[in-house]
């Protein structure tokens, strides 16, 4: 499938700061210690959504906030303070919780270290956060708000105080409070725990609470050891991993022993160490106790850089310089880090990389390349027994992911040093294609992201002269993963190495010009990648012959079809302007493939010779070299073994073998008949015109219309016909499409044969049974009839047979099948308008020509095709209205025909059409109900296709959907009140008329409820609307109403369609309202208030009562509406509801 690129907006700075900050001071002014109502508590809460809703779409790029923060942050936190100083048992819940909401929405945009500067922090501040911690510490729902709160407590636990002086009673009670606060919320799954971890991290840092710090790795041993949800050992890992980071050195080296022991207890605990977060976790804590044992000194500052330089000396005697004894702790963490970079969570590998990198920065140079000869080691593991990159075990994605993570990190920090850049560089060129097979997808991706990760780290941190041997190499690899990589993120990752060497070295040959064909947007389209920029990048010599070999060893053997696709298609770009030095290259390797046993590899190689088949029949103009090269392609097929080709389950190899036959098939091996190259094509051609799958029928029809160019076919397509029309449903799929293929105009015999299989299997009087698909083939296949016979039309087809071929696609468009699958007849319908329209561009602009034109596309057929569309144009389902919409413009941009009185043959009203459908974006508009429909209506002014269109509004307002339903009801009764009552000659149109068409319409169809239905829906959106009250100022329209209320209580007991009968229920309660039709309407309501349907009678008491409570019926309904509630409309005693009925009719009456 192709990617979906969408980009997200990108801002240059806080737009919308001033709404933004409006809206907050309307949050923050309300008071928090009252109670909203309902409707306050509503408008609240989309207040604090439209502020949510802002942040969100500054998430990518929250650094814009920062200049606003200060004013924006400072009064969230004012009113949290507040709230806390004035008695926060007494405020209420929701107000606050949308302030501690507010509060945490900044912590999540920019981060908790960012928005704890603004928090106040004095020691007074102490006893504040502690009374709103207590205000809401077992409220569920103000979560976000305990979350701040502990992060302003852990803010103030910083100052340097002595906690004793806010004991009232015992000595340690305040700090007793503070650990007992925290320590229960470790068990929490929010942001609480996060929260609660950095309190208790920083609370143990204290000097006067320190001591404490024993007792609570005692109570973590007896959480490791005894049964423990892995929820609190998750908080107590944080805060160990928090204090490992940013506790007192002899406070975290003291406890060392103790973080191993509980670190080994975790990994020896197998139901613990399953879990991926405690895994995770455990890994930053282990790898942080070397951070603190190894402090960086100067010189180790300077390691990095003199590794780089170009000055060995200065760098060795650096390293003499720095006799460090490494602790042993140091080398088992570093052994159980590379076993983490193995992992099979990549949270996992990332923690470790990183540590990994962070301690090797701290180590002499000796030690840290030991780190990267063992990283590097790490590729090899999986790779000793394996033949080829693409023999690799599924696990050996977990290894190479985390060696190049922790490469990166490494290259960033510019520990690679020269000697080691060949070993690694190697590594990595073959981990940019880590691609291995698993199952109907692959895995590896990851690994490929990350060593182009890699190679950017190393552009930035390595001295162009120790890059300089390798450039070329690097350059031709990240192209080609930039171009021909499946993944979009992989793709943007190369483009980015590459961008960085050249914009760093400036190595990479042609560098500023391959990275302008290669950039960020370049590549983001797949298909844009391989067909615009890799033949780009191919002019230049230094690329092309890598791209070339990666298409074919590569791309062409890819798992993913489409990549073999669109790699085809990218090789015979490629080759096209180098054809005779790398056509006949393609042709050797695609034979080495088809020795394969894999179909795979055999489909790759005959999408490969069939595209640069193409090319040389575009590119050789010698008739006799290209035919060589055509014979020589096409005798390739035969190395594909019969039982292959013809295979059932080998859908892809006998399908690009069909198109390979349609691009290489001559006349000198026809002639050969047995003795062709390829003995068994005809088998193969056969084969595939019968396969179940489309996509094979349709590259054999393409292999049988490039065979009937060359040979007459007639004899081959009547054997088909004949057995396609008795075949089954599947067979007869392919019977349209071998009828289109037919090259008939150099070869007429077969056509009379194609019309009467055409007219005995989609023309009005079919007579063959048919699948939707096979009549939607049948219908597309006249419009390239009458393409293949355009040249000479009139010797090949009389007018009657013209005409029954547009009346016949003029029915297709009154195809509504339905099945499971739901309106399979659209497909008909769209393959009708596609095929009216060709007609209409095939025979228009060559009018002049044909010596009866008139008798060959009469006047009036032509408008019966613009109606056609018109009416497809403004119905229910989207895409049937986009390609009407397509049909339409098409027809609107043709110019008349140049005959007598051409301008009959142009669209009646043509200016108003083009106006309302001409412009710049309405091509695309079609789907757009809310856009199409208020001009659609306008369409009921044109005489000539008013009954077409409204036939097709009155389906769509039959609509279920609402993005179809609601703008096309509330277009139609917008134009309904501003017609005129009765039709003058300005306008023409009227709303009796309206009213008028919409009845005859539903007494052609009375039969029809798919016509019936939505034509009474339609009458009682426009009486609900009050649209039709105008009717009873004029004797017609008051007739119309009448024949209306005849139509819905016509037969109500015999109906069976309980759709229809409510809708004519809903008609007969609606026109109460209308004085002259009170007394007629009571007396029907019985039919429906007593009928035998216990639902119709429910739902008619229940519309009756709601219309009553709304409408003015100039009666006093009082009474009749306590009949309607107290009665048990639904009840099985028939009796009492007709009892009732008859009540509520002689209390309308009286």
């Amino acid at each position: 499938m192709e990617e979906v690129v969408e980009e997200g907006r990108q801002f240059a700075t806080f737009e919308r700061h001033g709404e933004f900050a409006d809206l907050q001071a309307t949050l923050l002014s309300l008071d928090i210690n009252s109670t909203p109502t309902a409707e306050e508590e509503k408008n609240e809460s989309a207040l604090f959504r439209r502020l949510s809703d802002i942040l969100d779409e500054y998430q990518e790029q929250a650094y814009l906030l920062d200049p606003f923060l200060e004013q924006l942050v400072g009064p969230v936190v004012a009113a949290v303070k507040h709230h806390a100083q004035n008695n926060p048992q007494n405020a209420d819940p929701g107000r606050i919780e949308r302030v501690g909401m507010l509060l945490y929405s900044y912590v999540k945009s920019r981060g908790y270290k960012t928005i704890i500067r603004f928090f106040p922090h004095e020691i007074a501040d102490l006893a504040i956060a502690r009374a709103c911690m207590d205000g809401v510490a077992s409220d569920q729902c103000q979560w976000a708000l305990r979350y701040v709160v502990l992060l302003w407590l852990a803010l103030i636990c910083m100052i340097p105080f002595d906690l004793a002086q806010f004991d009232e009673c015992a000595e340690g009670e305040t700090a007793d409070a503070l650990e007992g606060l925290a320590r229960p919320l470790l068990g929490r799954a929010g942001r609480e725990r996060d929260g609660a971890a950095l309190l208790l991290a920083r609370f143990y840092t204290r000097q006067d609470t320190r001591s404490r710090f024993h007792a609570f790795l005692d109570w973590v041993d007896q959480c490791v050891s005894a049964p423990a949800d892995s929820l609190t050992l998750t908080g107590i890992l944080q805060v160990l991993c928090e204090l490992a980071s940013s506790g007192p050195s002899d406070l975290v080296q003291s406890s060392t022993a103790r973080f191993f022991k509980i670190a080994d207890a975790i990994q020896a605990n197998a139901s613990l160490n399953s879990n991926t977060i405690l895994r995770k976790f455990r890994t930053k804590l282990i790898a942080r106790i070397p951070l603190r044992i190894l402090a960086p000194s100067m010189a180790l500052r300077r390691k990095g850089k003199a590794l780089m330089s170009d000055a060995p000396s200065e760098a060795q005697t650096i390293q003499e310089e720095e006799e460090i004894d490494v602790p042993e702790e140091v080398e088992t963490v570093l052994e159980q880090l590379f076993e983490s970079l193995q992992d099979k969570d990549t949270i996992v590998r990332w923690s470790a990389a990183k540590a990994v990198a962070r301690i090797a920065a701290r180590l002499p140079t000796d030690f840290a390349n030991q780190v990267l000869d063992t990283l590097m080691g790490l590729f090899a593991i999986h790779s000793i027994a394996a033949a080829s990159l693409y023999d690799l075990p599924a696990i050996a994605e977990s290894t190479w992911h985390g060696a190049c993570l922790a490469c990166a990190e490494m290259a960033r920090r510019g520990l690679v040093s020269q000697a080691a850049l060949p070993t690694l560089i190697e590594w990595l060129s073959k981990a940019l294609y880590f691609d291995i097979r698993k199952g109907a997808h692959s895995i590896g991706s990851n690994v490929r992201d990350s060593a182009a990760y890699v190679l950017w780290a190393l552009a930035r941190a390595q001295a162009p002269s120790a890059l300089a041997p390798h450039a070329s190499n690097l350059a031709r690899h990240l192209v080609t993963v930039a171009l021909y990589d499946r993944e979009i993120h992989i793709r943007r990752a190369a483009s980015a190495a590459f961008q960085e060497h050249v914009g760093r070295t400036s190595l990479f040959p042609h560098g500023i010009d391959v990275l302008r064909k290669t950039d960020f947007y370049a590549v983001s389209v797949r298909r844009n990648a391989f067909l615009v920029a890799a033949p780009q990048v191919a002019e230049h010599e230094e690329y092309r012959g890598f791209l070339f070999d990666h298409l074919l060893n590569v791309t062409a053997r890819h798992w993913d079809v489409s990549m073999r696709q669109l790699g085809a298609q990218s090789l015979r770009l490629i080759c096209t302007t180098h054809l005779p030095s790398l056509g006949p290259l393609v042709i050797a390797r695609a034979v080495k493939l088809l020795e394969s046993p894999d179909t795979t590899d055999l489909h790759g190689a005959l999408l490969a010779l069939t595209e640069i088949s193409i090319a040389c029949s575009e590119t050789i103009l010698e008739p006799d070299e290209r035919e060589r090269k055509m014979r020589q392609a096409f005798a390739c097929l035969a190395l594909i073994p019969e039982s292959i080709l013809l295979g059932s389950r080998n859908d892809l190899v006998t399908g690009a073998a069909c198109g390979l036959l349609a691009r290489t098939i001559t006349r000198a091996e026809i002639d050969l008949q047995k003795n062709s190259a390829v003995p068994n094509w005809r088998k193969l051609l056969d084969y595939g015109l019968k396969h179940r799958n489309a996509v094979v029928q349709e590259a054999a029809a393409g292999a049988l219309g490039s065979l009937s160019k060359l040979v007459d076919c007639a004899a081959v397509v009547n054997r088909l016909i004949r057995e396609m029309k008795g075949g089954s449903f599947t067979m007869q799929q392919s019977l349209g499409r071998v009828l289109g293929v037919v090259d008939y105009d150099a070869f007429p015999a077969c056509l009379p044969d194609a019309l009467r299989c055409l007219s005995e299997c989609v023309g009005p009087k079919w007579t063959v049974k048919m699948s939707v698909e096979g009549r939607q083939n049948c219908y597309a296949a006249i419009p390239l009839i009458l393409r293949a016979i355009n040249p000479r039309l009139a010797q090949h087809v009389s007018a009657e047979a013209f005409t029954w071929l547009l009346d016949t696609m003029l029915h297709g468009l009154e195809d509504y099948t339905i099945d499971e699958r739901g309106d399979v007849g659209s497909w008909i319908r769209m393959a009708c308008l596609r095929g009216l329209t060709a007609s209409c561009e095939i025979i228009l602009p060559r009018a002049h020509t044909l010596p009866a034109f008139a008798a060959y596309f009469p006047a009036d057929k032509y408008h019966s095709v613009v109606a056609g569309i018109l009416k497809q144009g403004v119905e229910r389902l989207d895409n049937v209205r986009q390609v009407a919409g397509e049909c339409l413009y098409a027809l609107l941009r043709l110019a008349p025909p140049d005959v007598r009185n051409g301008h009959e043959w142009a669209p009646e009203n043509l200016d108003i059409l083009r106006e309302l459908f001409c412009g710049e974006s309405e091509l695309t508009g079609w789907k757009d109900g809310a856009r199409l429909f208020p001009k659609a209506v306008r369409l009921l002014d044109i005489t000539r296709y008013r009954h077409s269109v409204l036939a097709g509004l009155v389906l769509s307002l039959g609509s279920k959907t609402e993005s179809t339903h609601r703008p096309v009801a509330a277009s139609l009764v917008e134009y309904s009140t501003v017609l005129p009552l009765a039709a003058v000659p300005e306008t023409g149109y009227s709303l009796a008329a309206l009213t008028s068409d919409l009845l005859g319409h539903a007494r052609a169809n009375l039969s029809s409820n798919s016509v019936v239905v939505p034509v009474l829906h339609t009458f009682n959106i426009l009486l609900e609307a009050g649209a039709l009250r105008r009717l009873l100022e004029d004797s017609q329209g008051e007739t119309s109403l009448r024949n209306l209320h005849a139509i819905v209580t016509r037969n109500v007991s015999r109906l069976k369609n309980v759709q229809r009968i409510t809708e004519s229920m809903k008609i007969v309660v609606n026109l109460l309202s209308f004085p002259s039709l009170f007394e007629l309407c009571v007396g029907s309501l019985h039919e429906f208030l007593a009928h035998e349907f216990p639902s119709i009678r429910a739902s008619c008491a229940e519309y009756l009562y709601l219309v009553l409570q709304g409408a003015d019926v100039g009666r006093e309904t009082d009474e009749v509406e306590e009949v309607l509630l107290e009665t048990e409309w639904n009840s099985a005693s028939i009796g009492e509801v007709r009892m009732a009925s008859t009540k509520v009719k002689e209390l309308f009456l009286q």
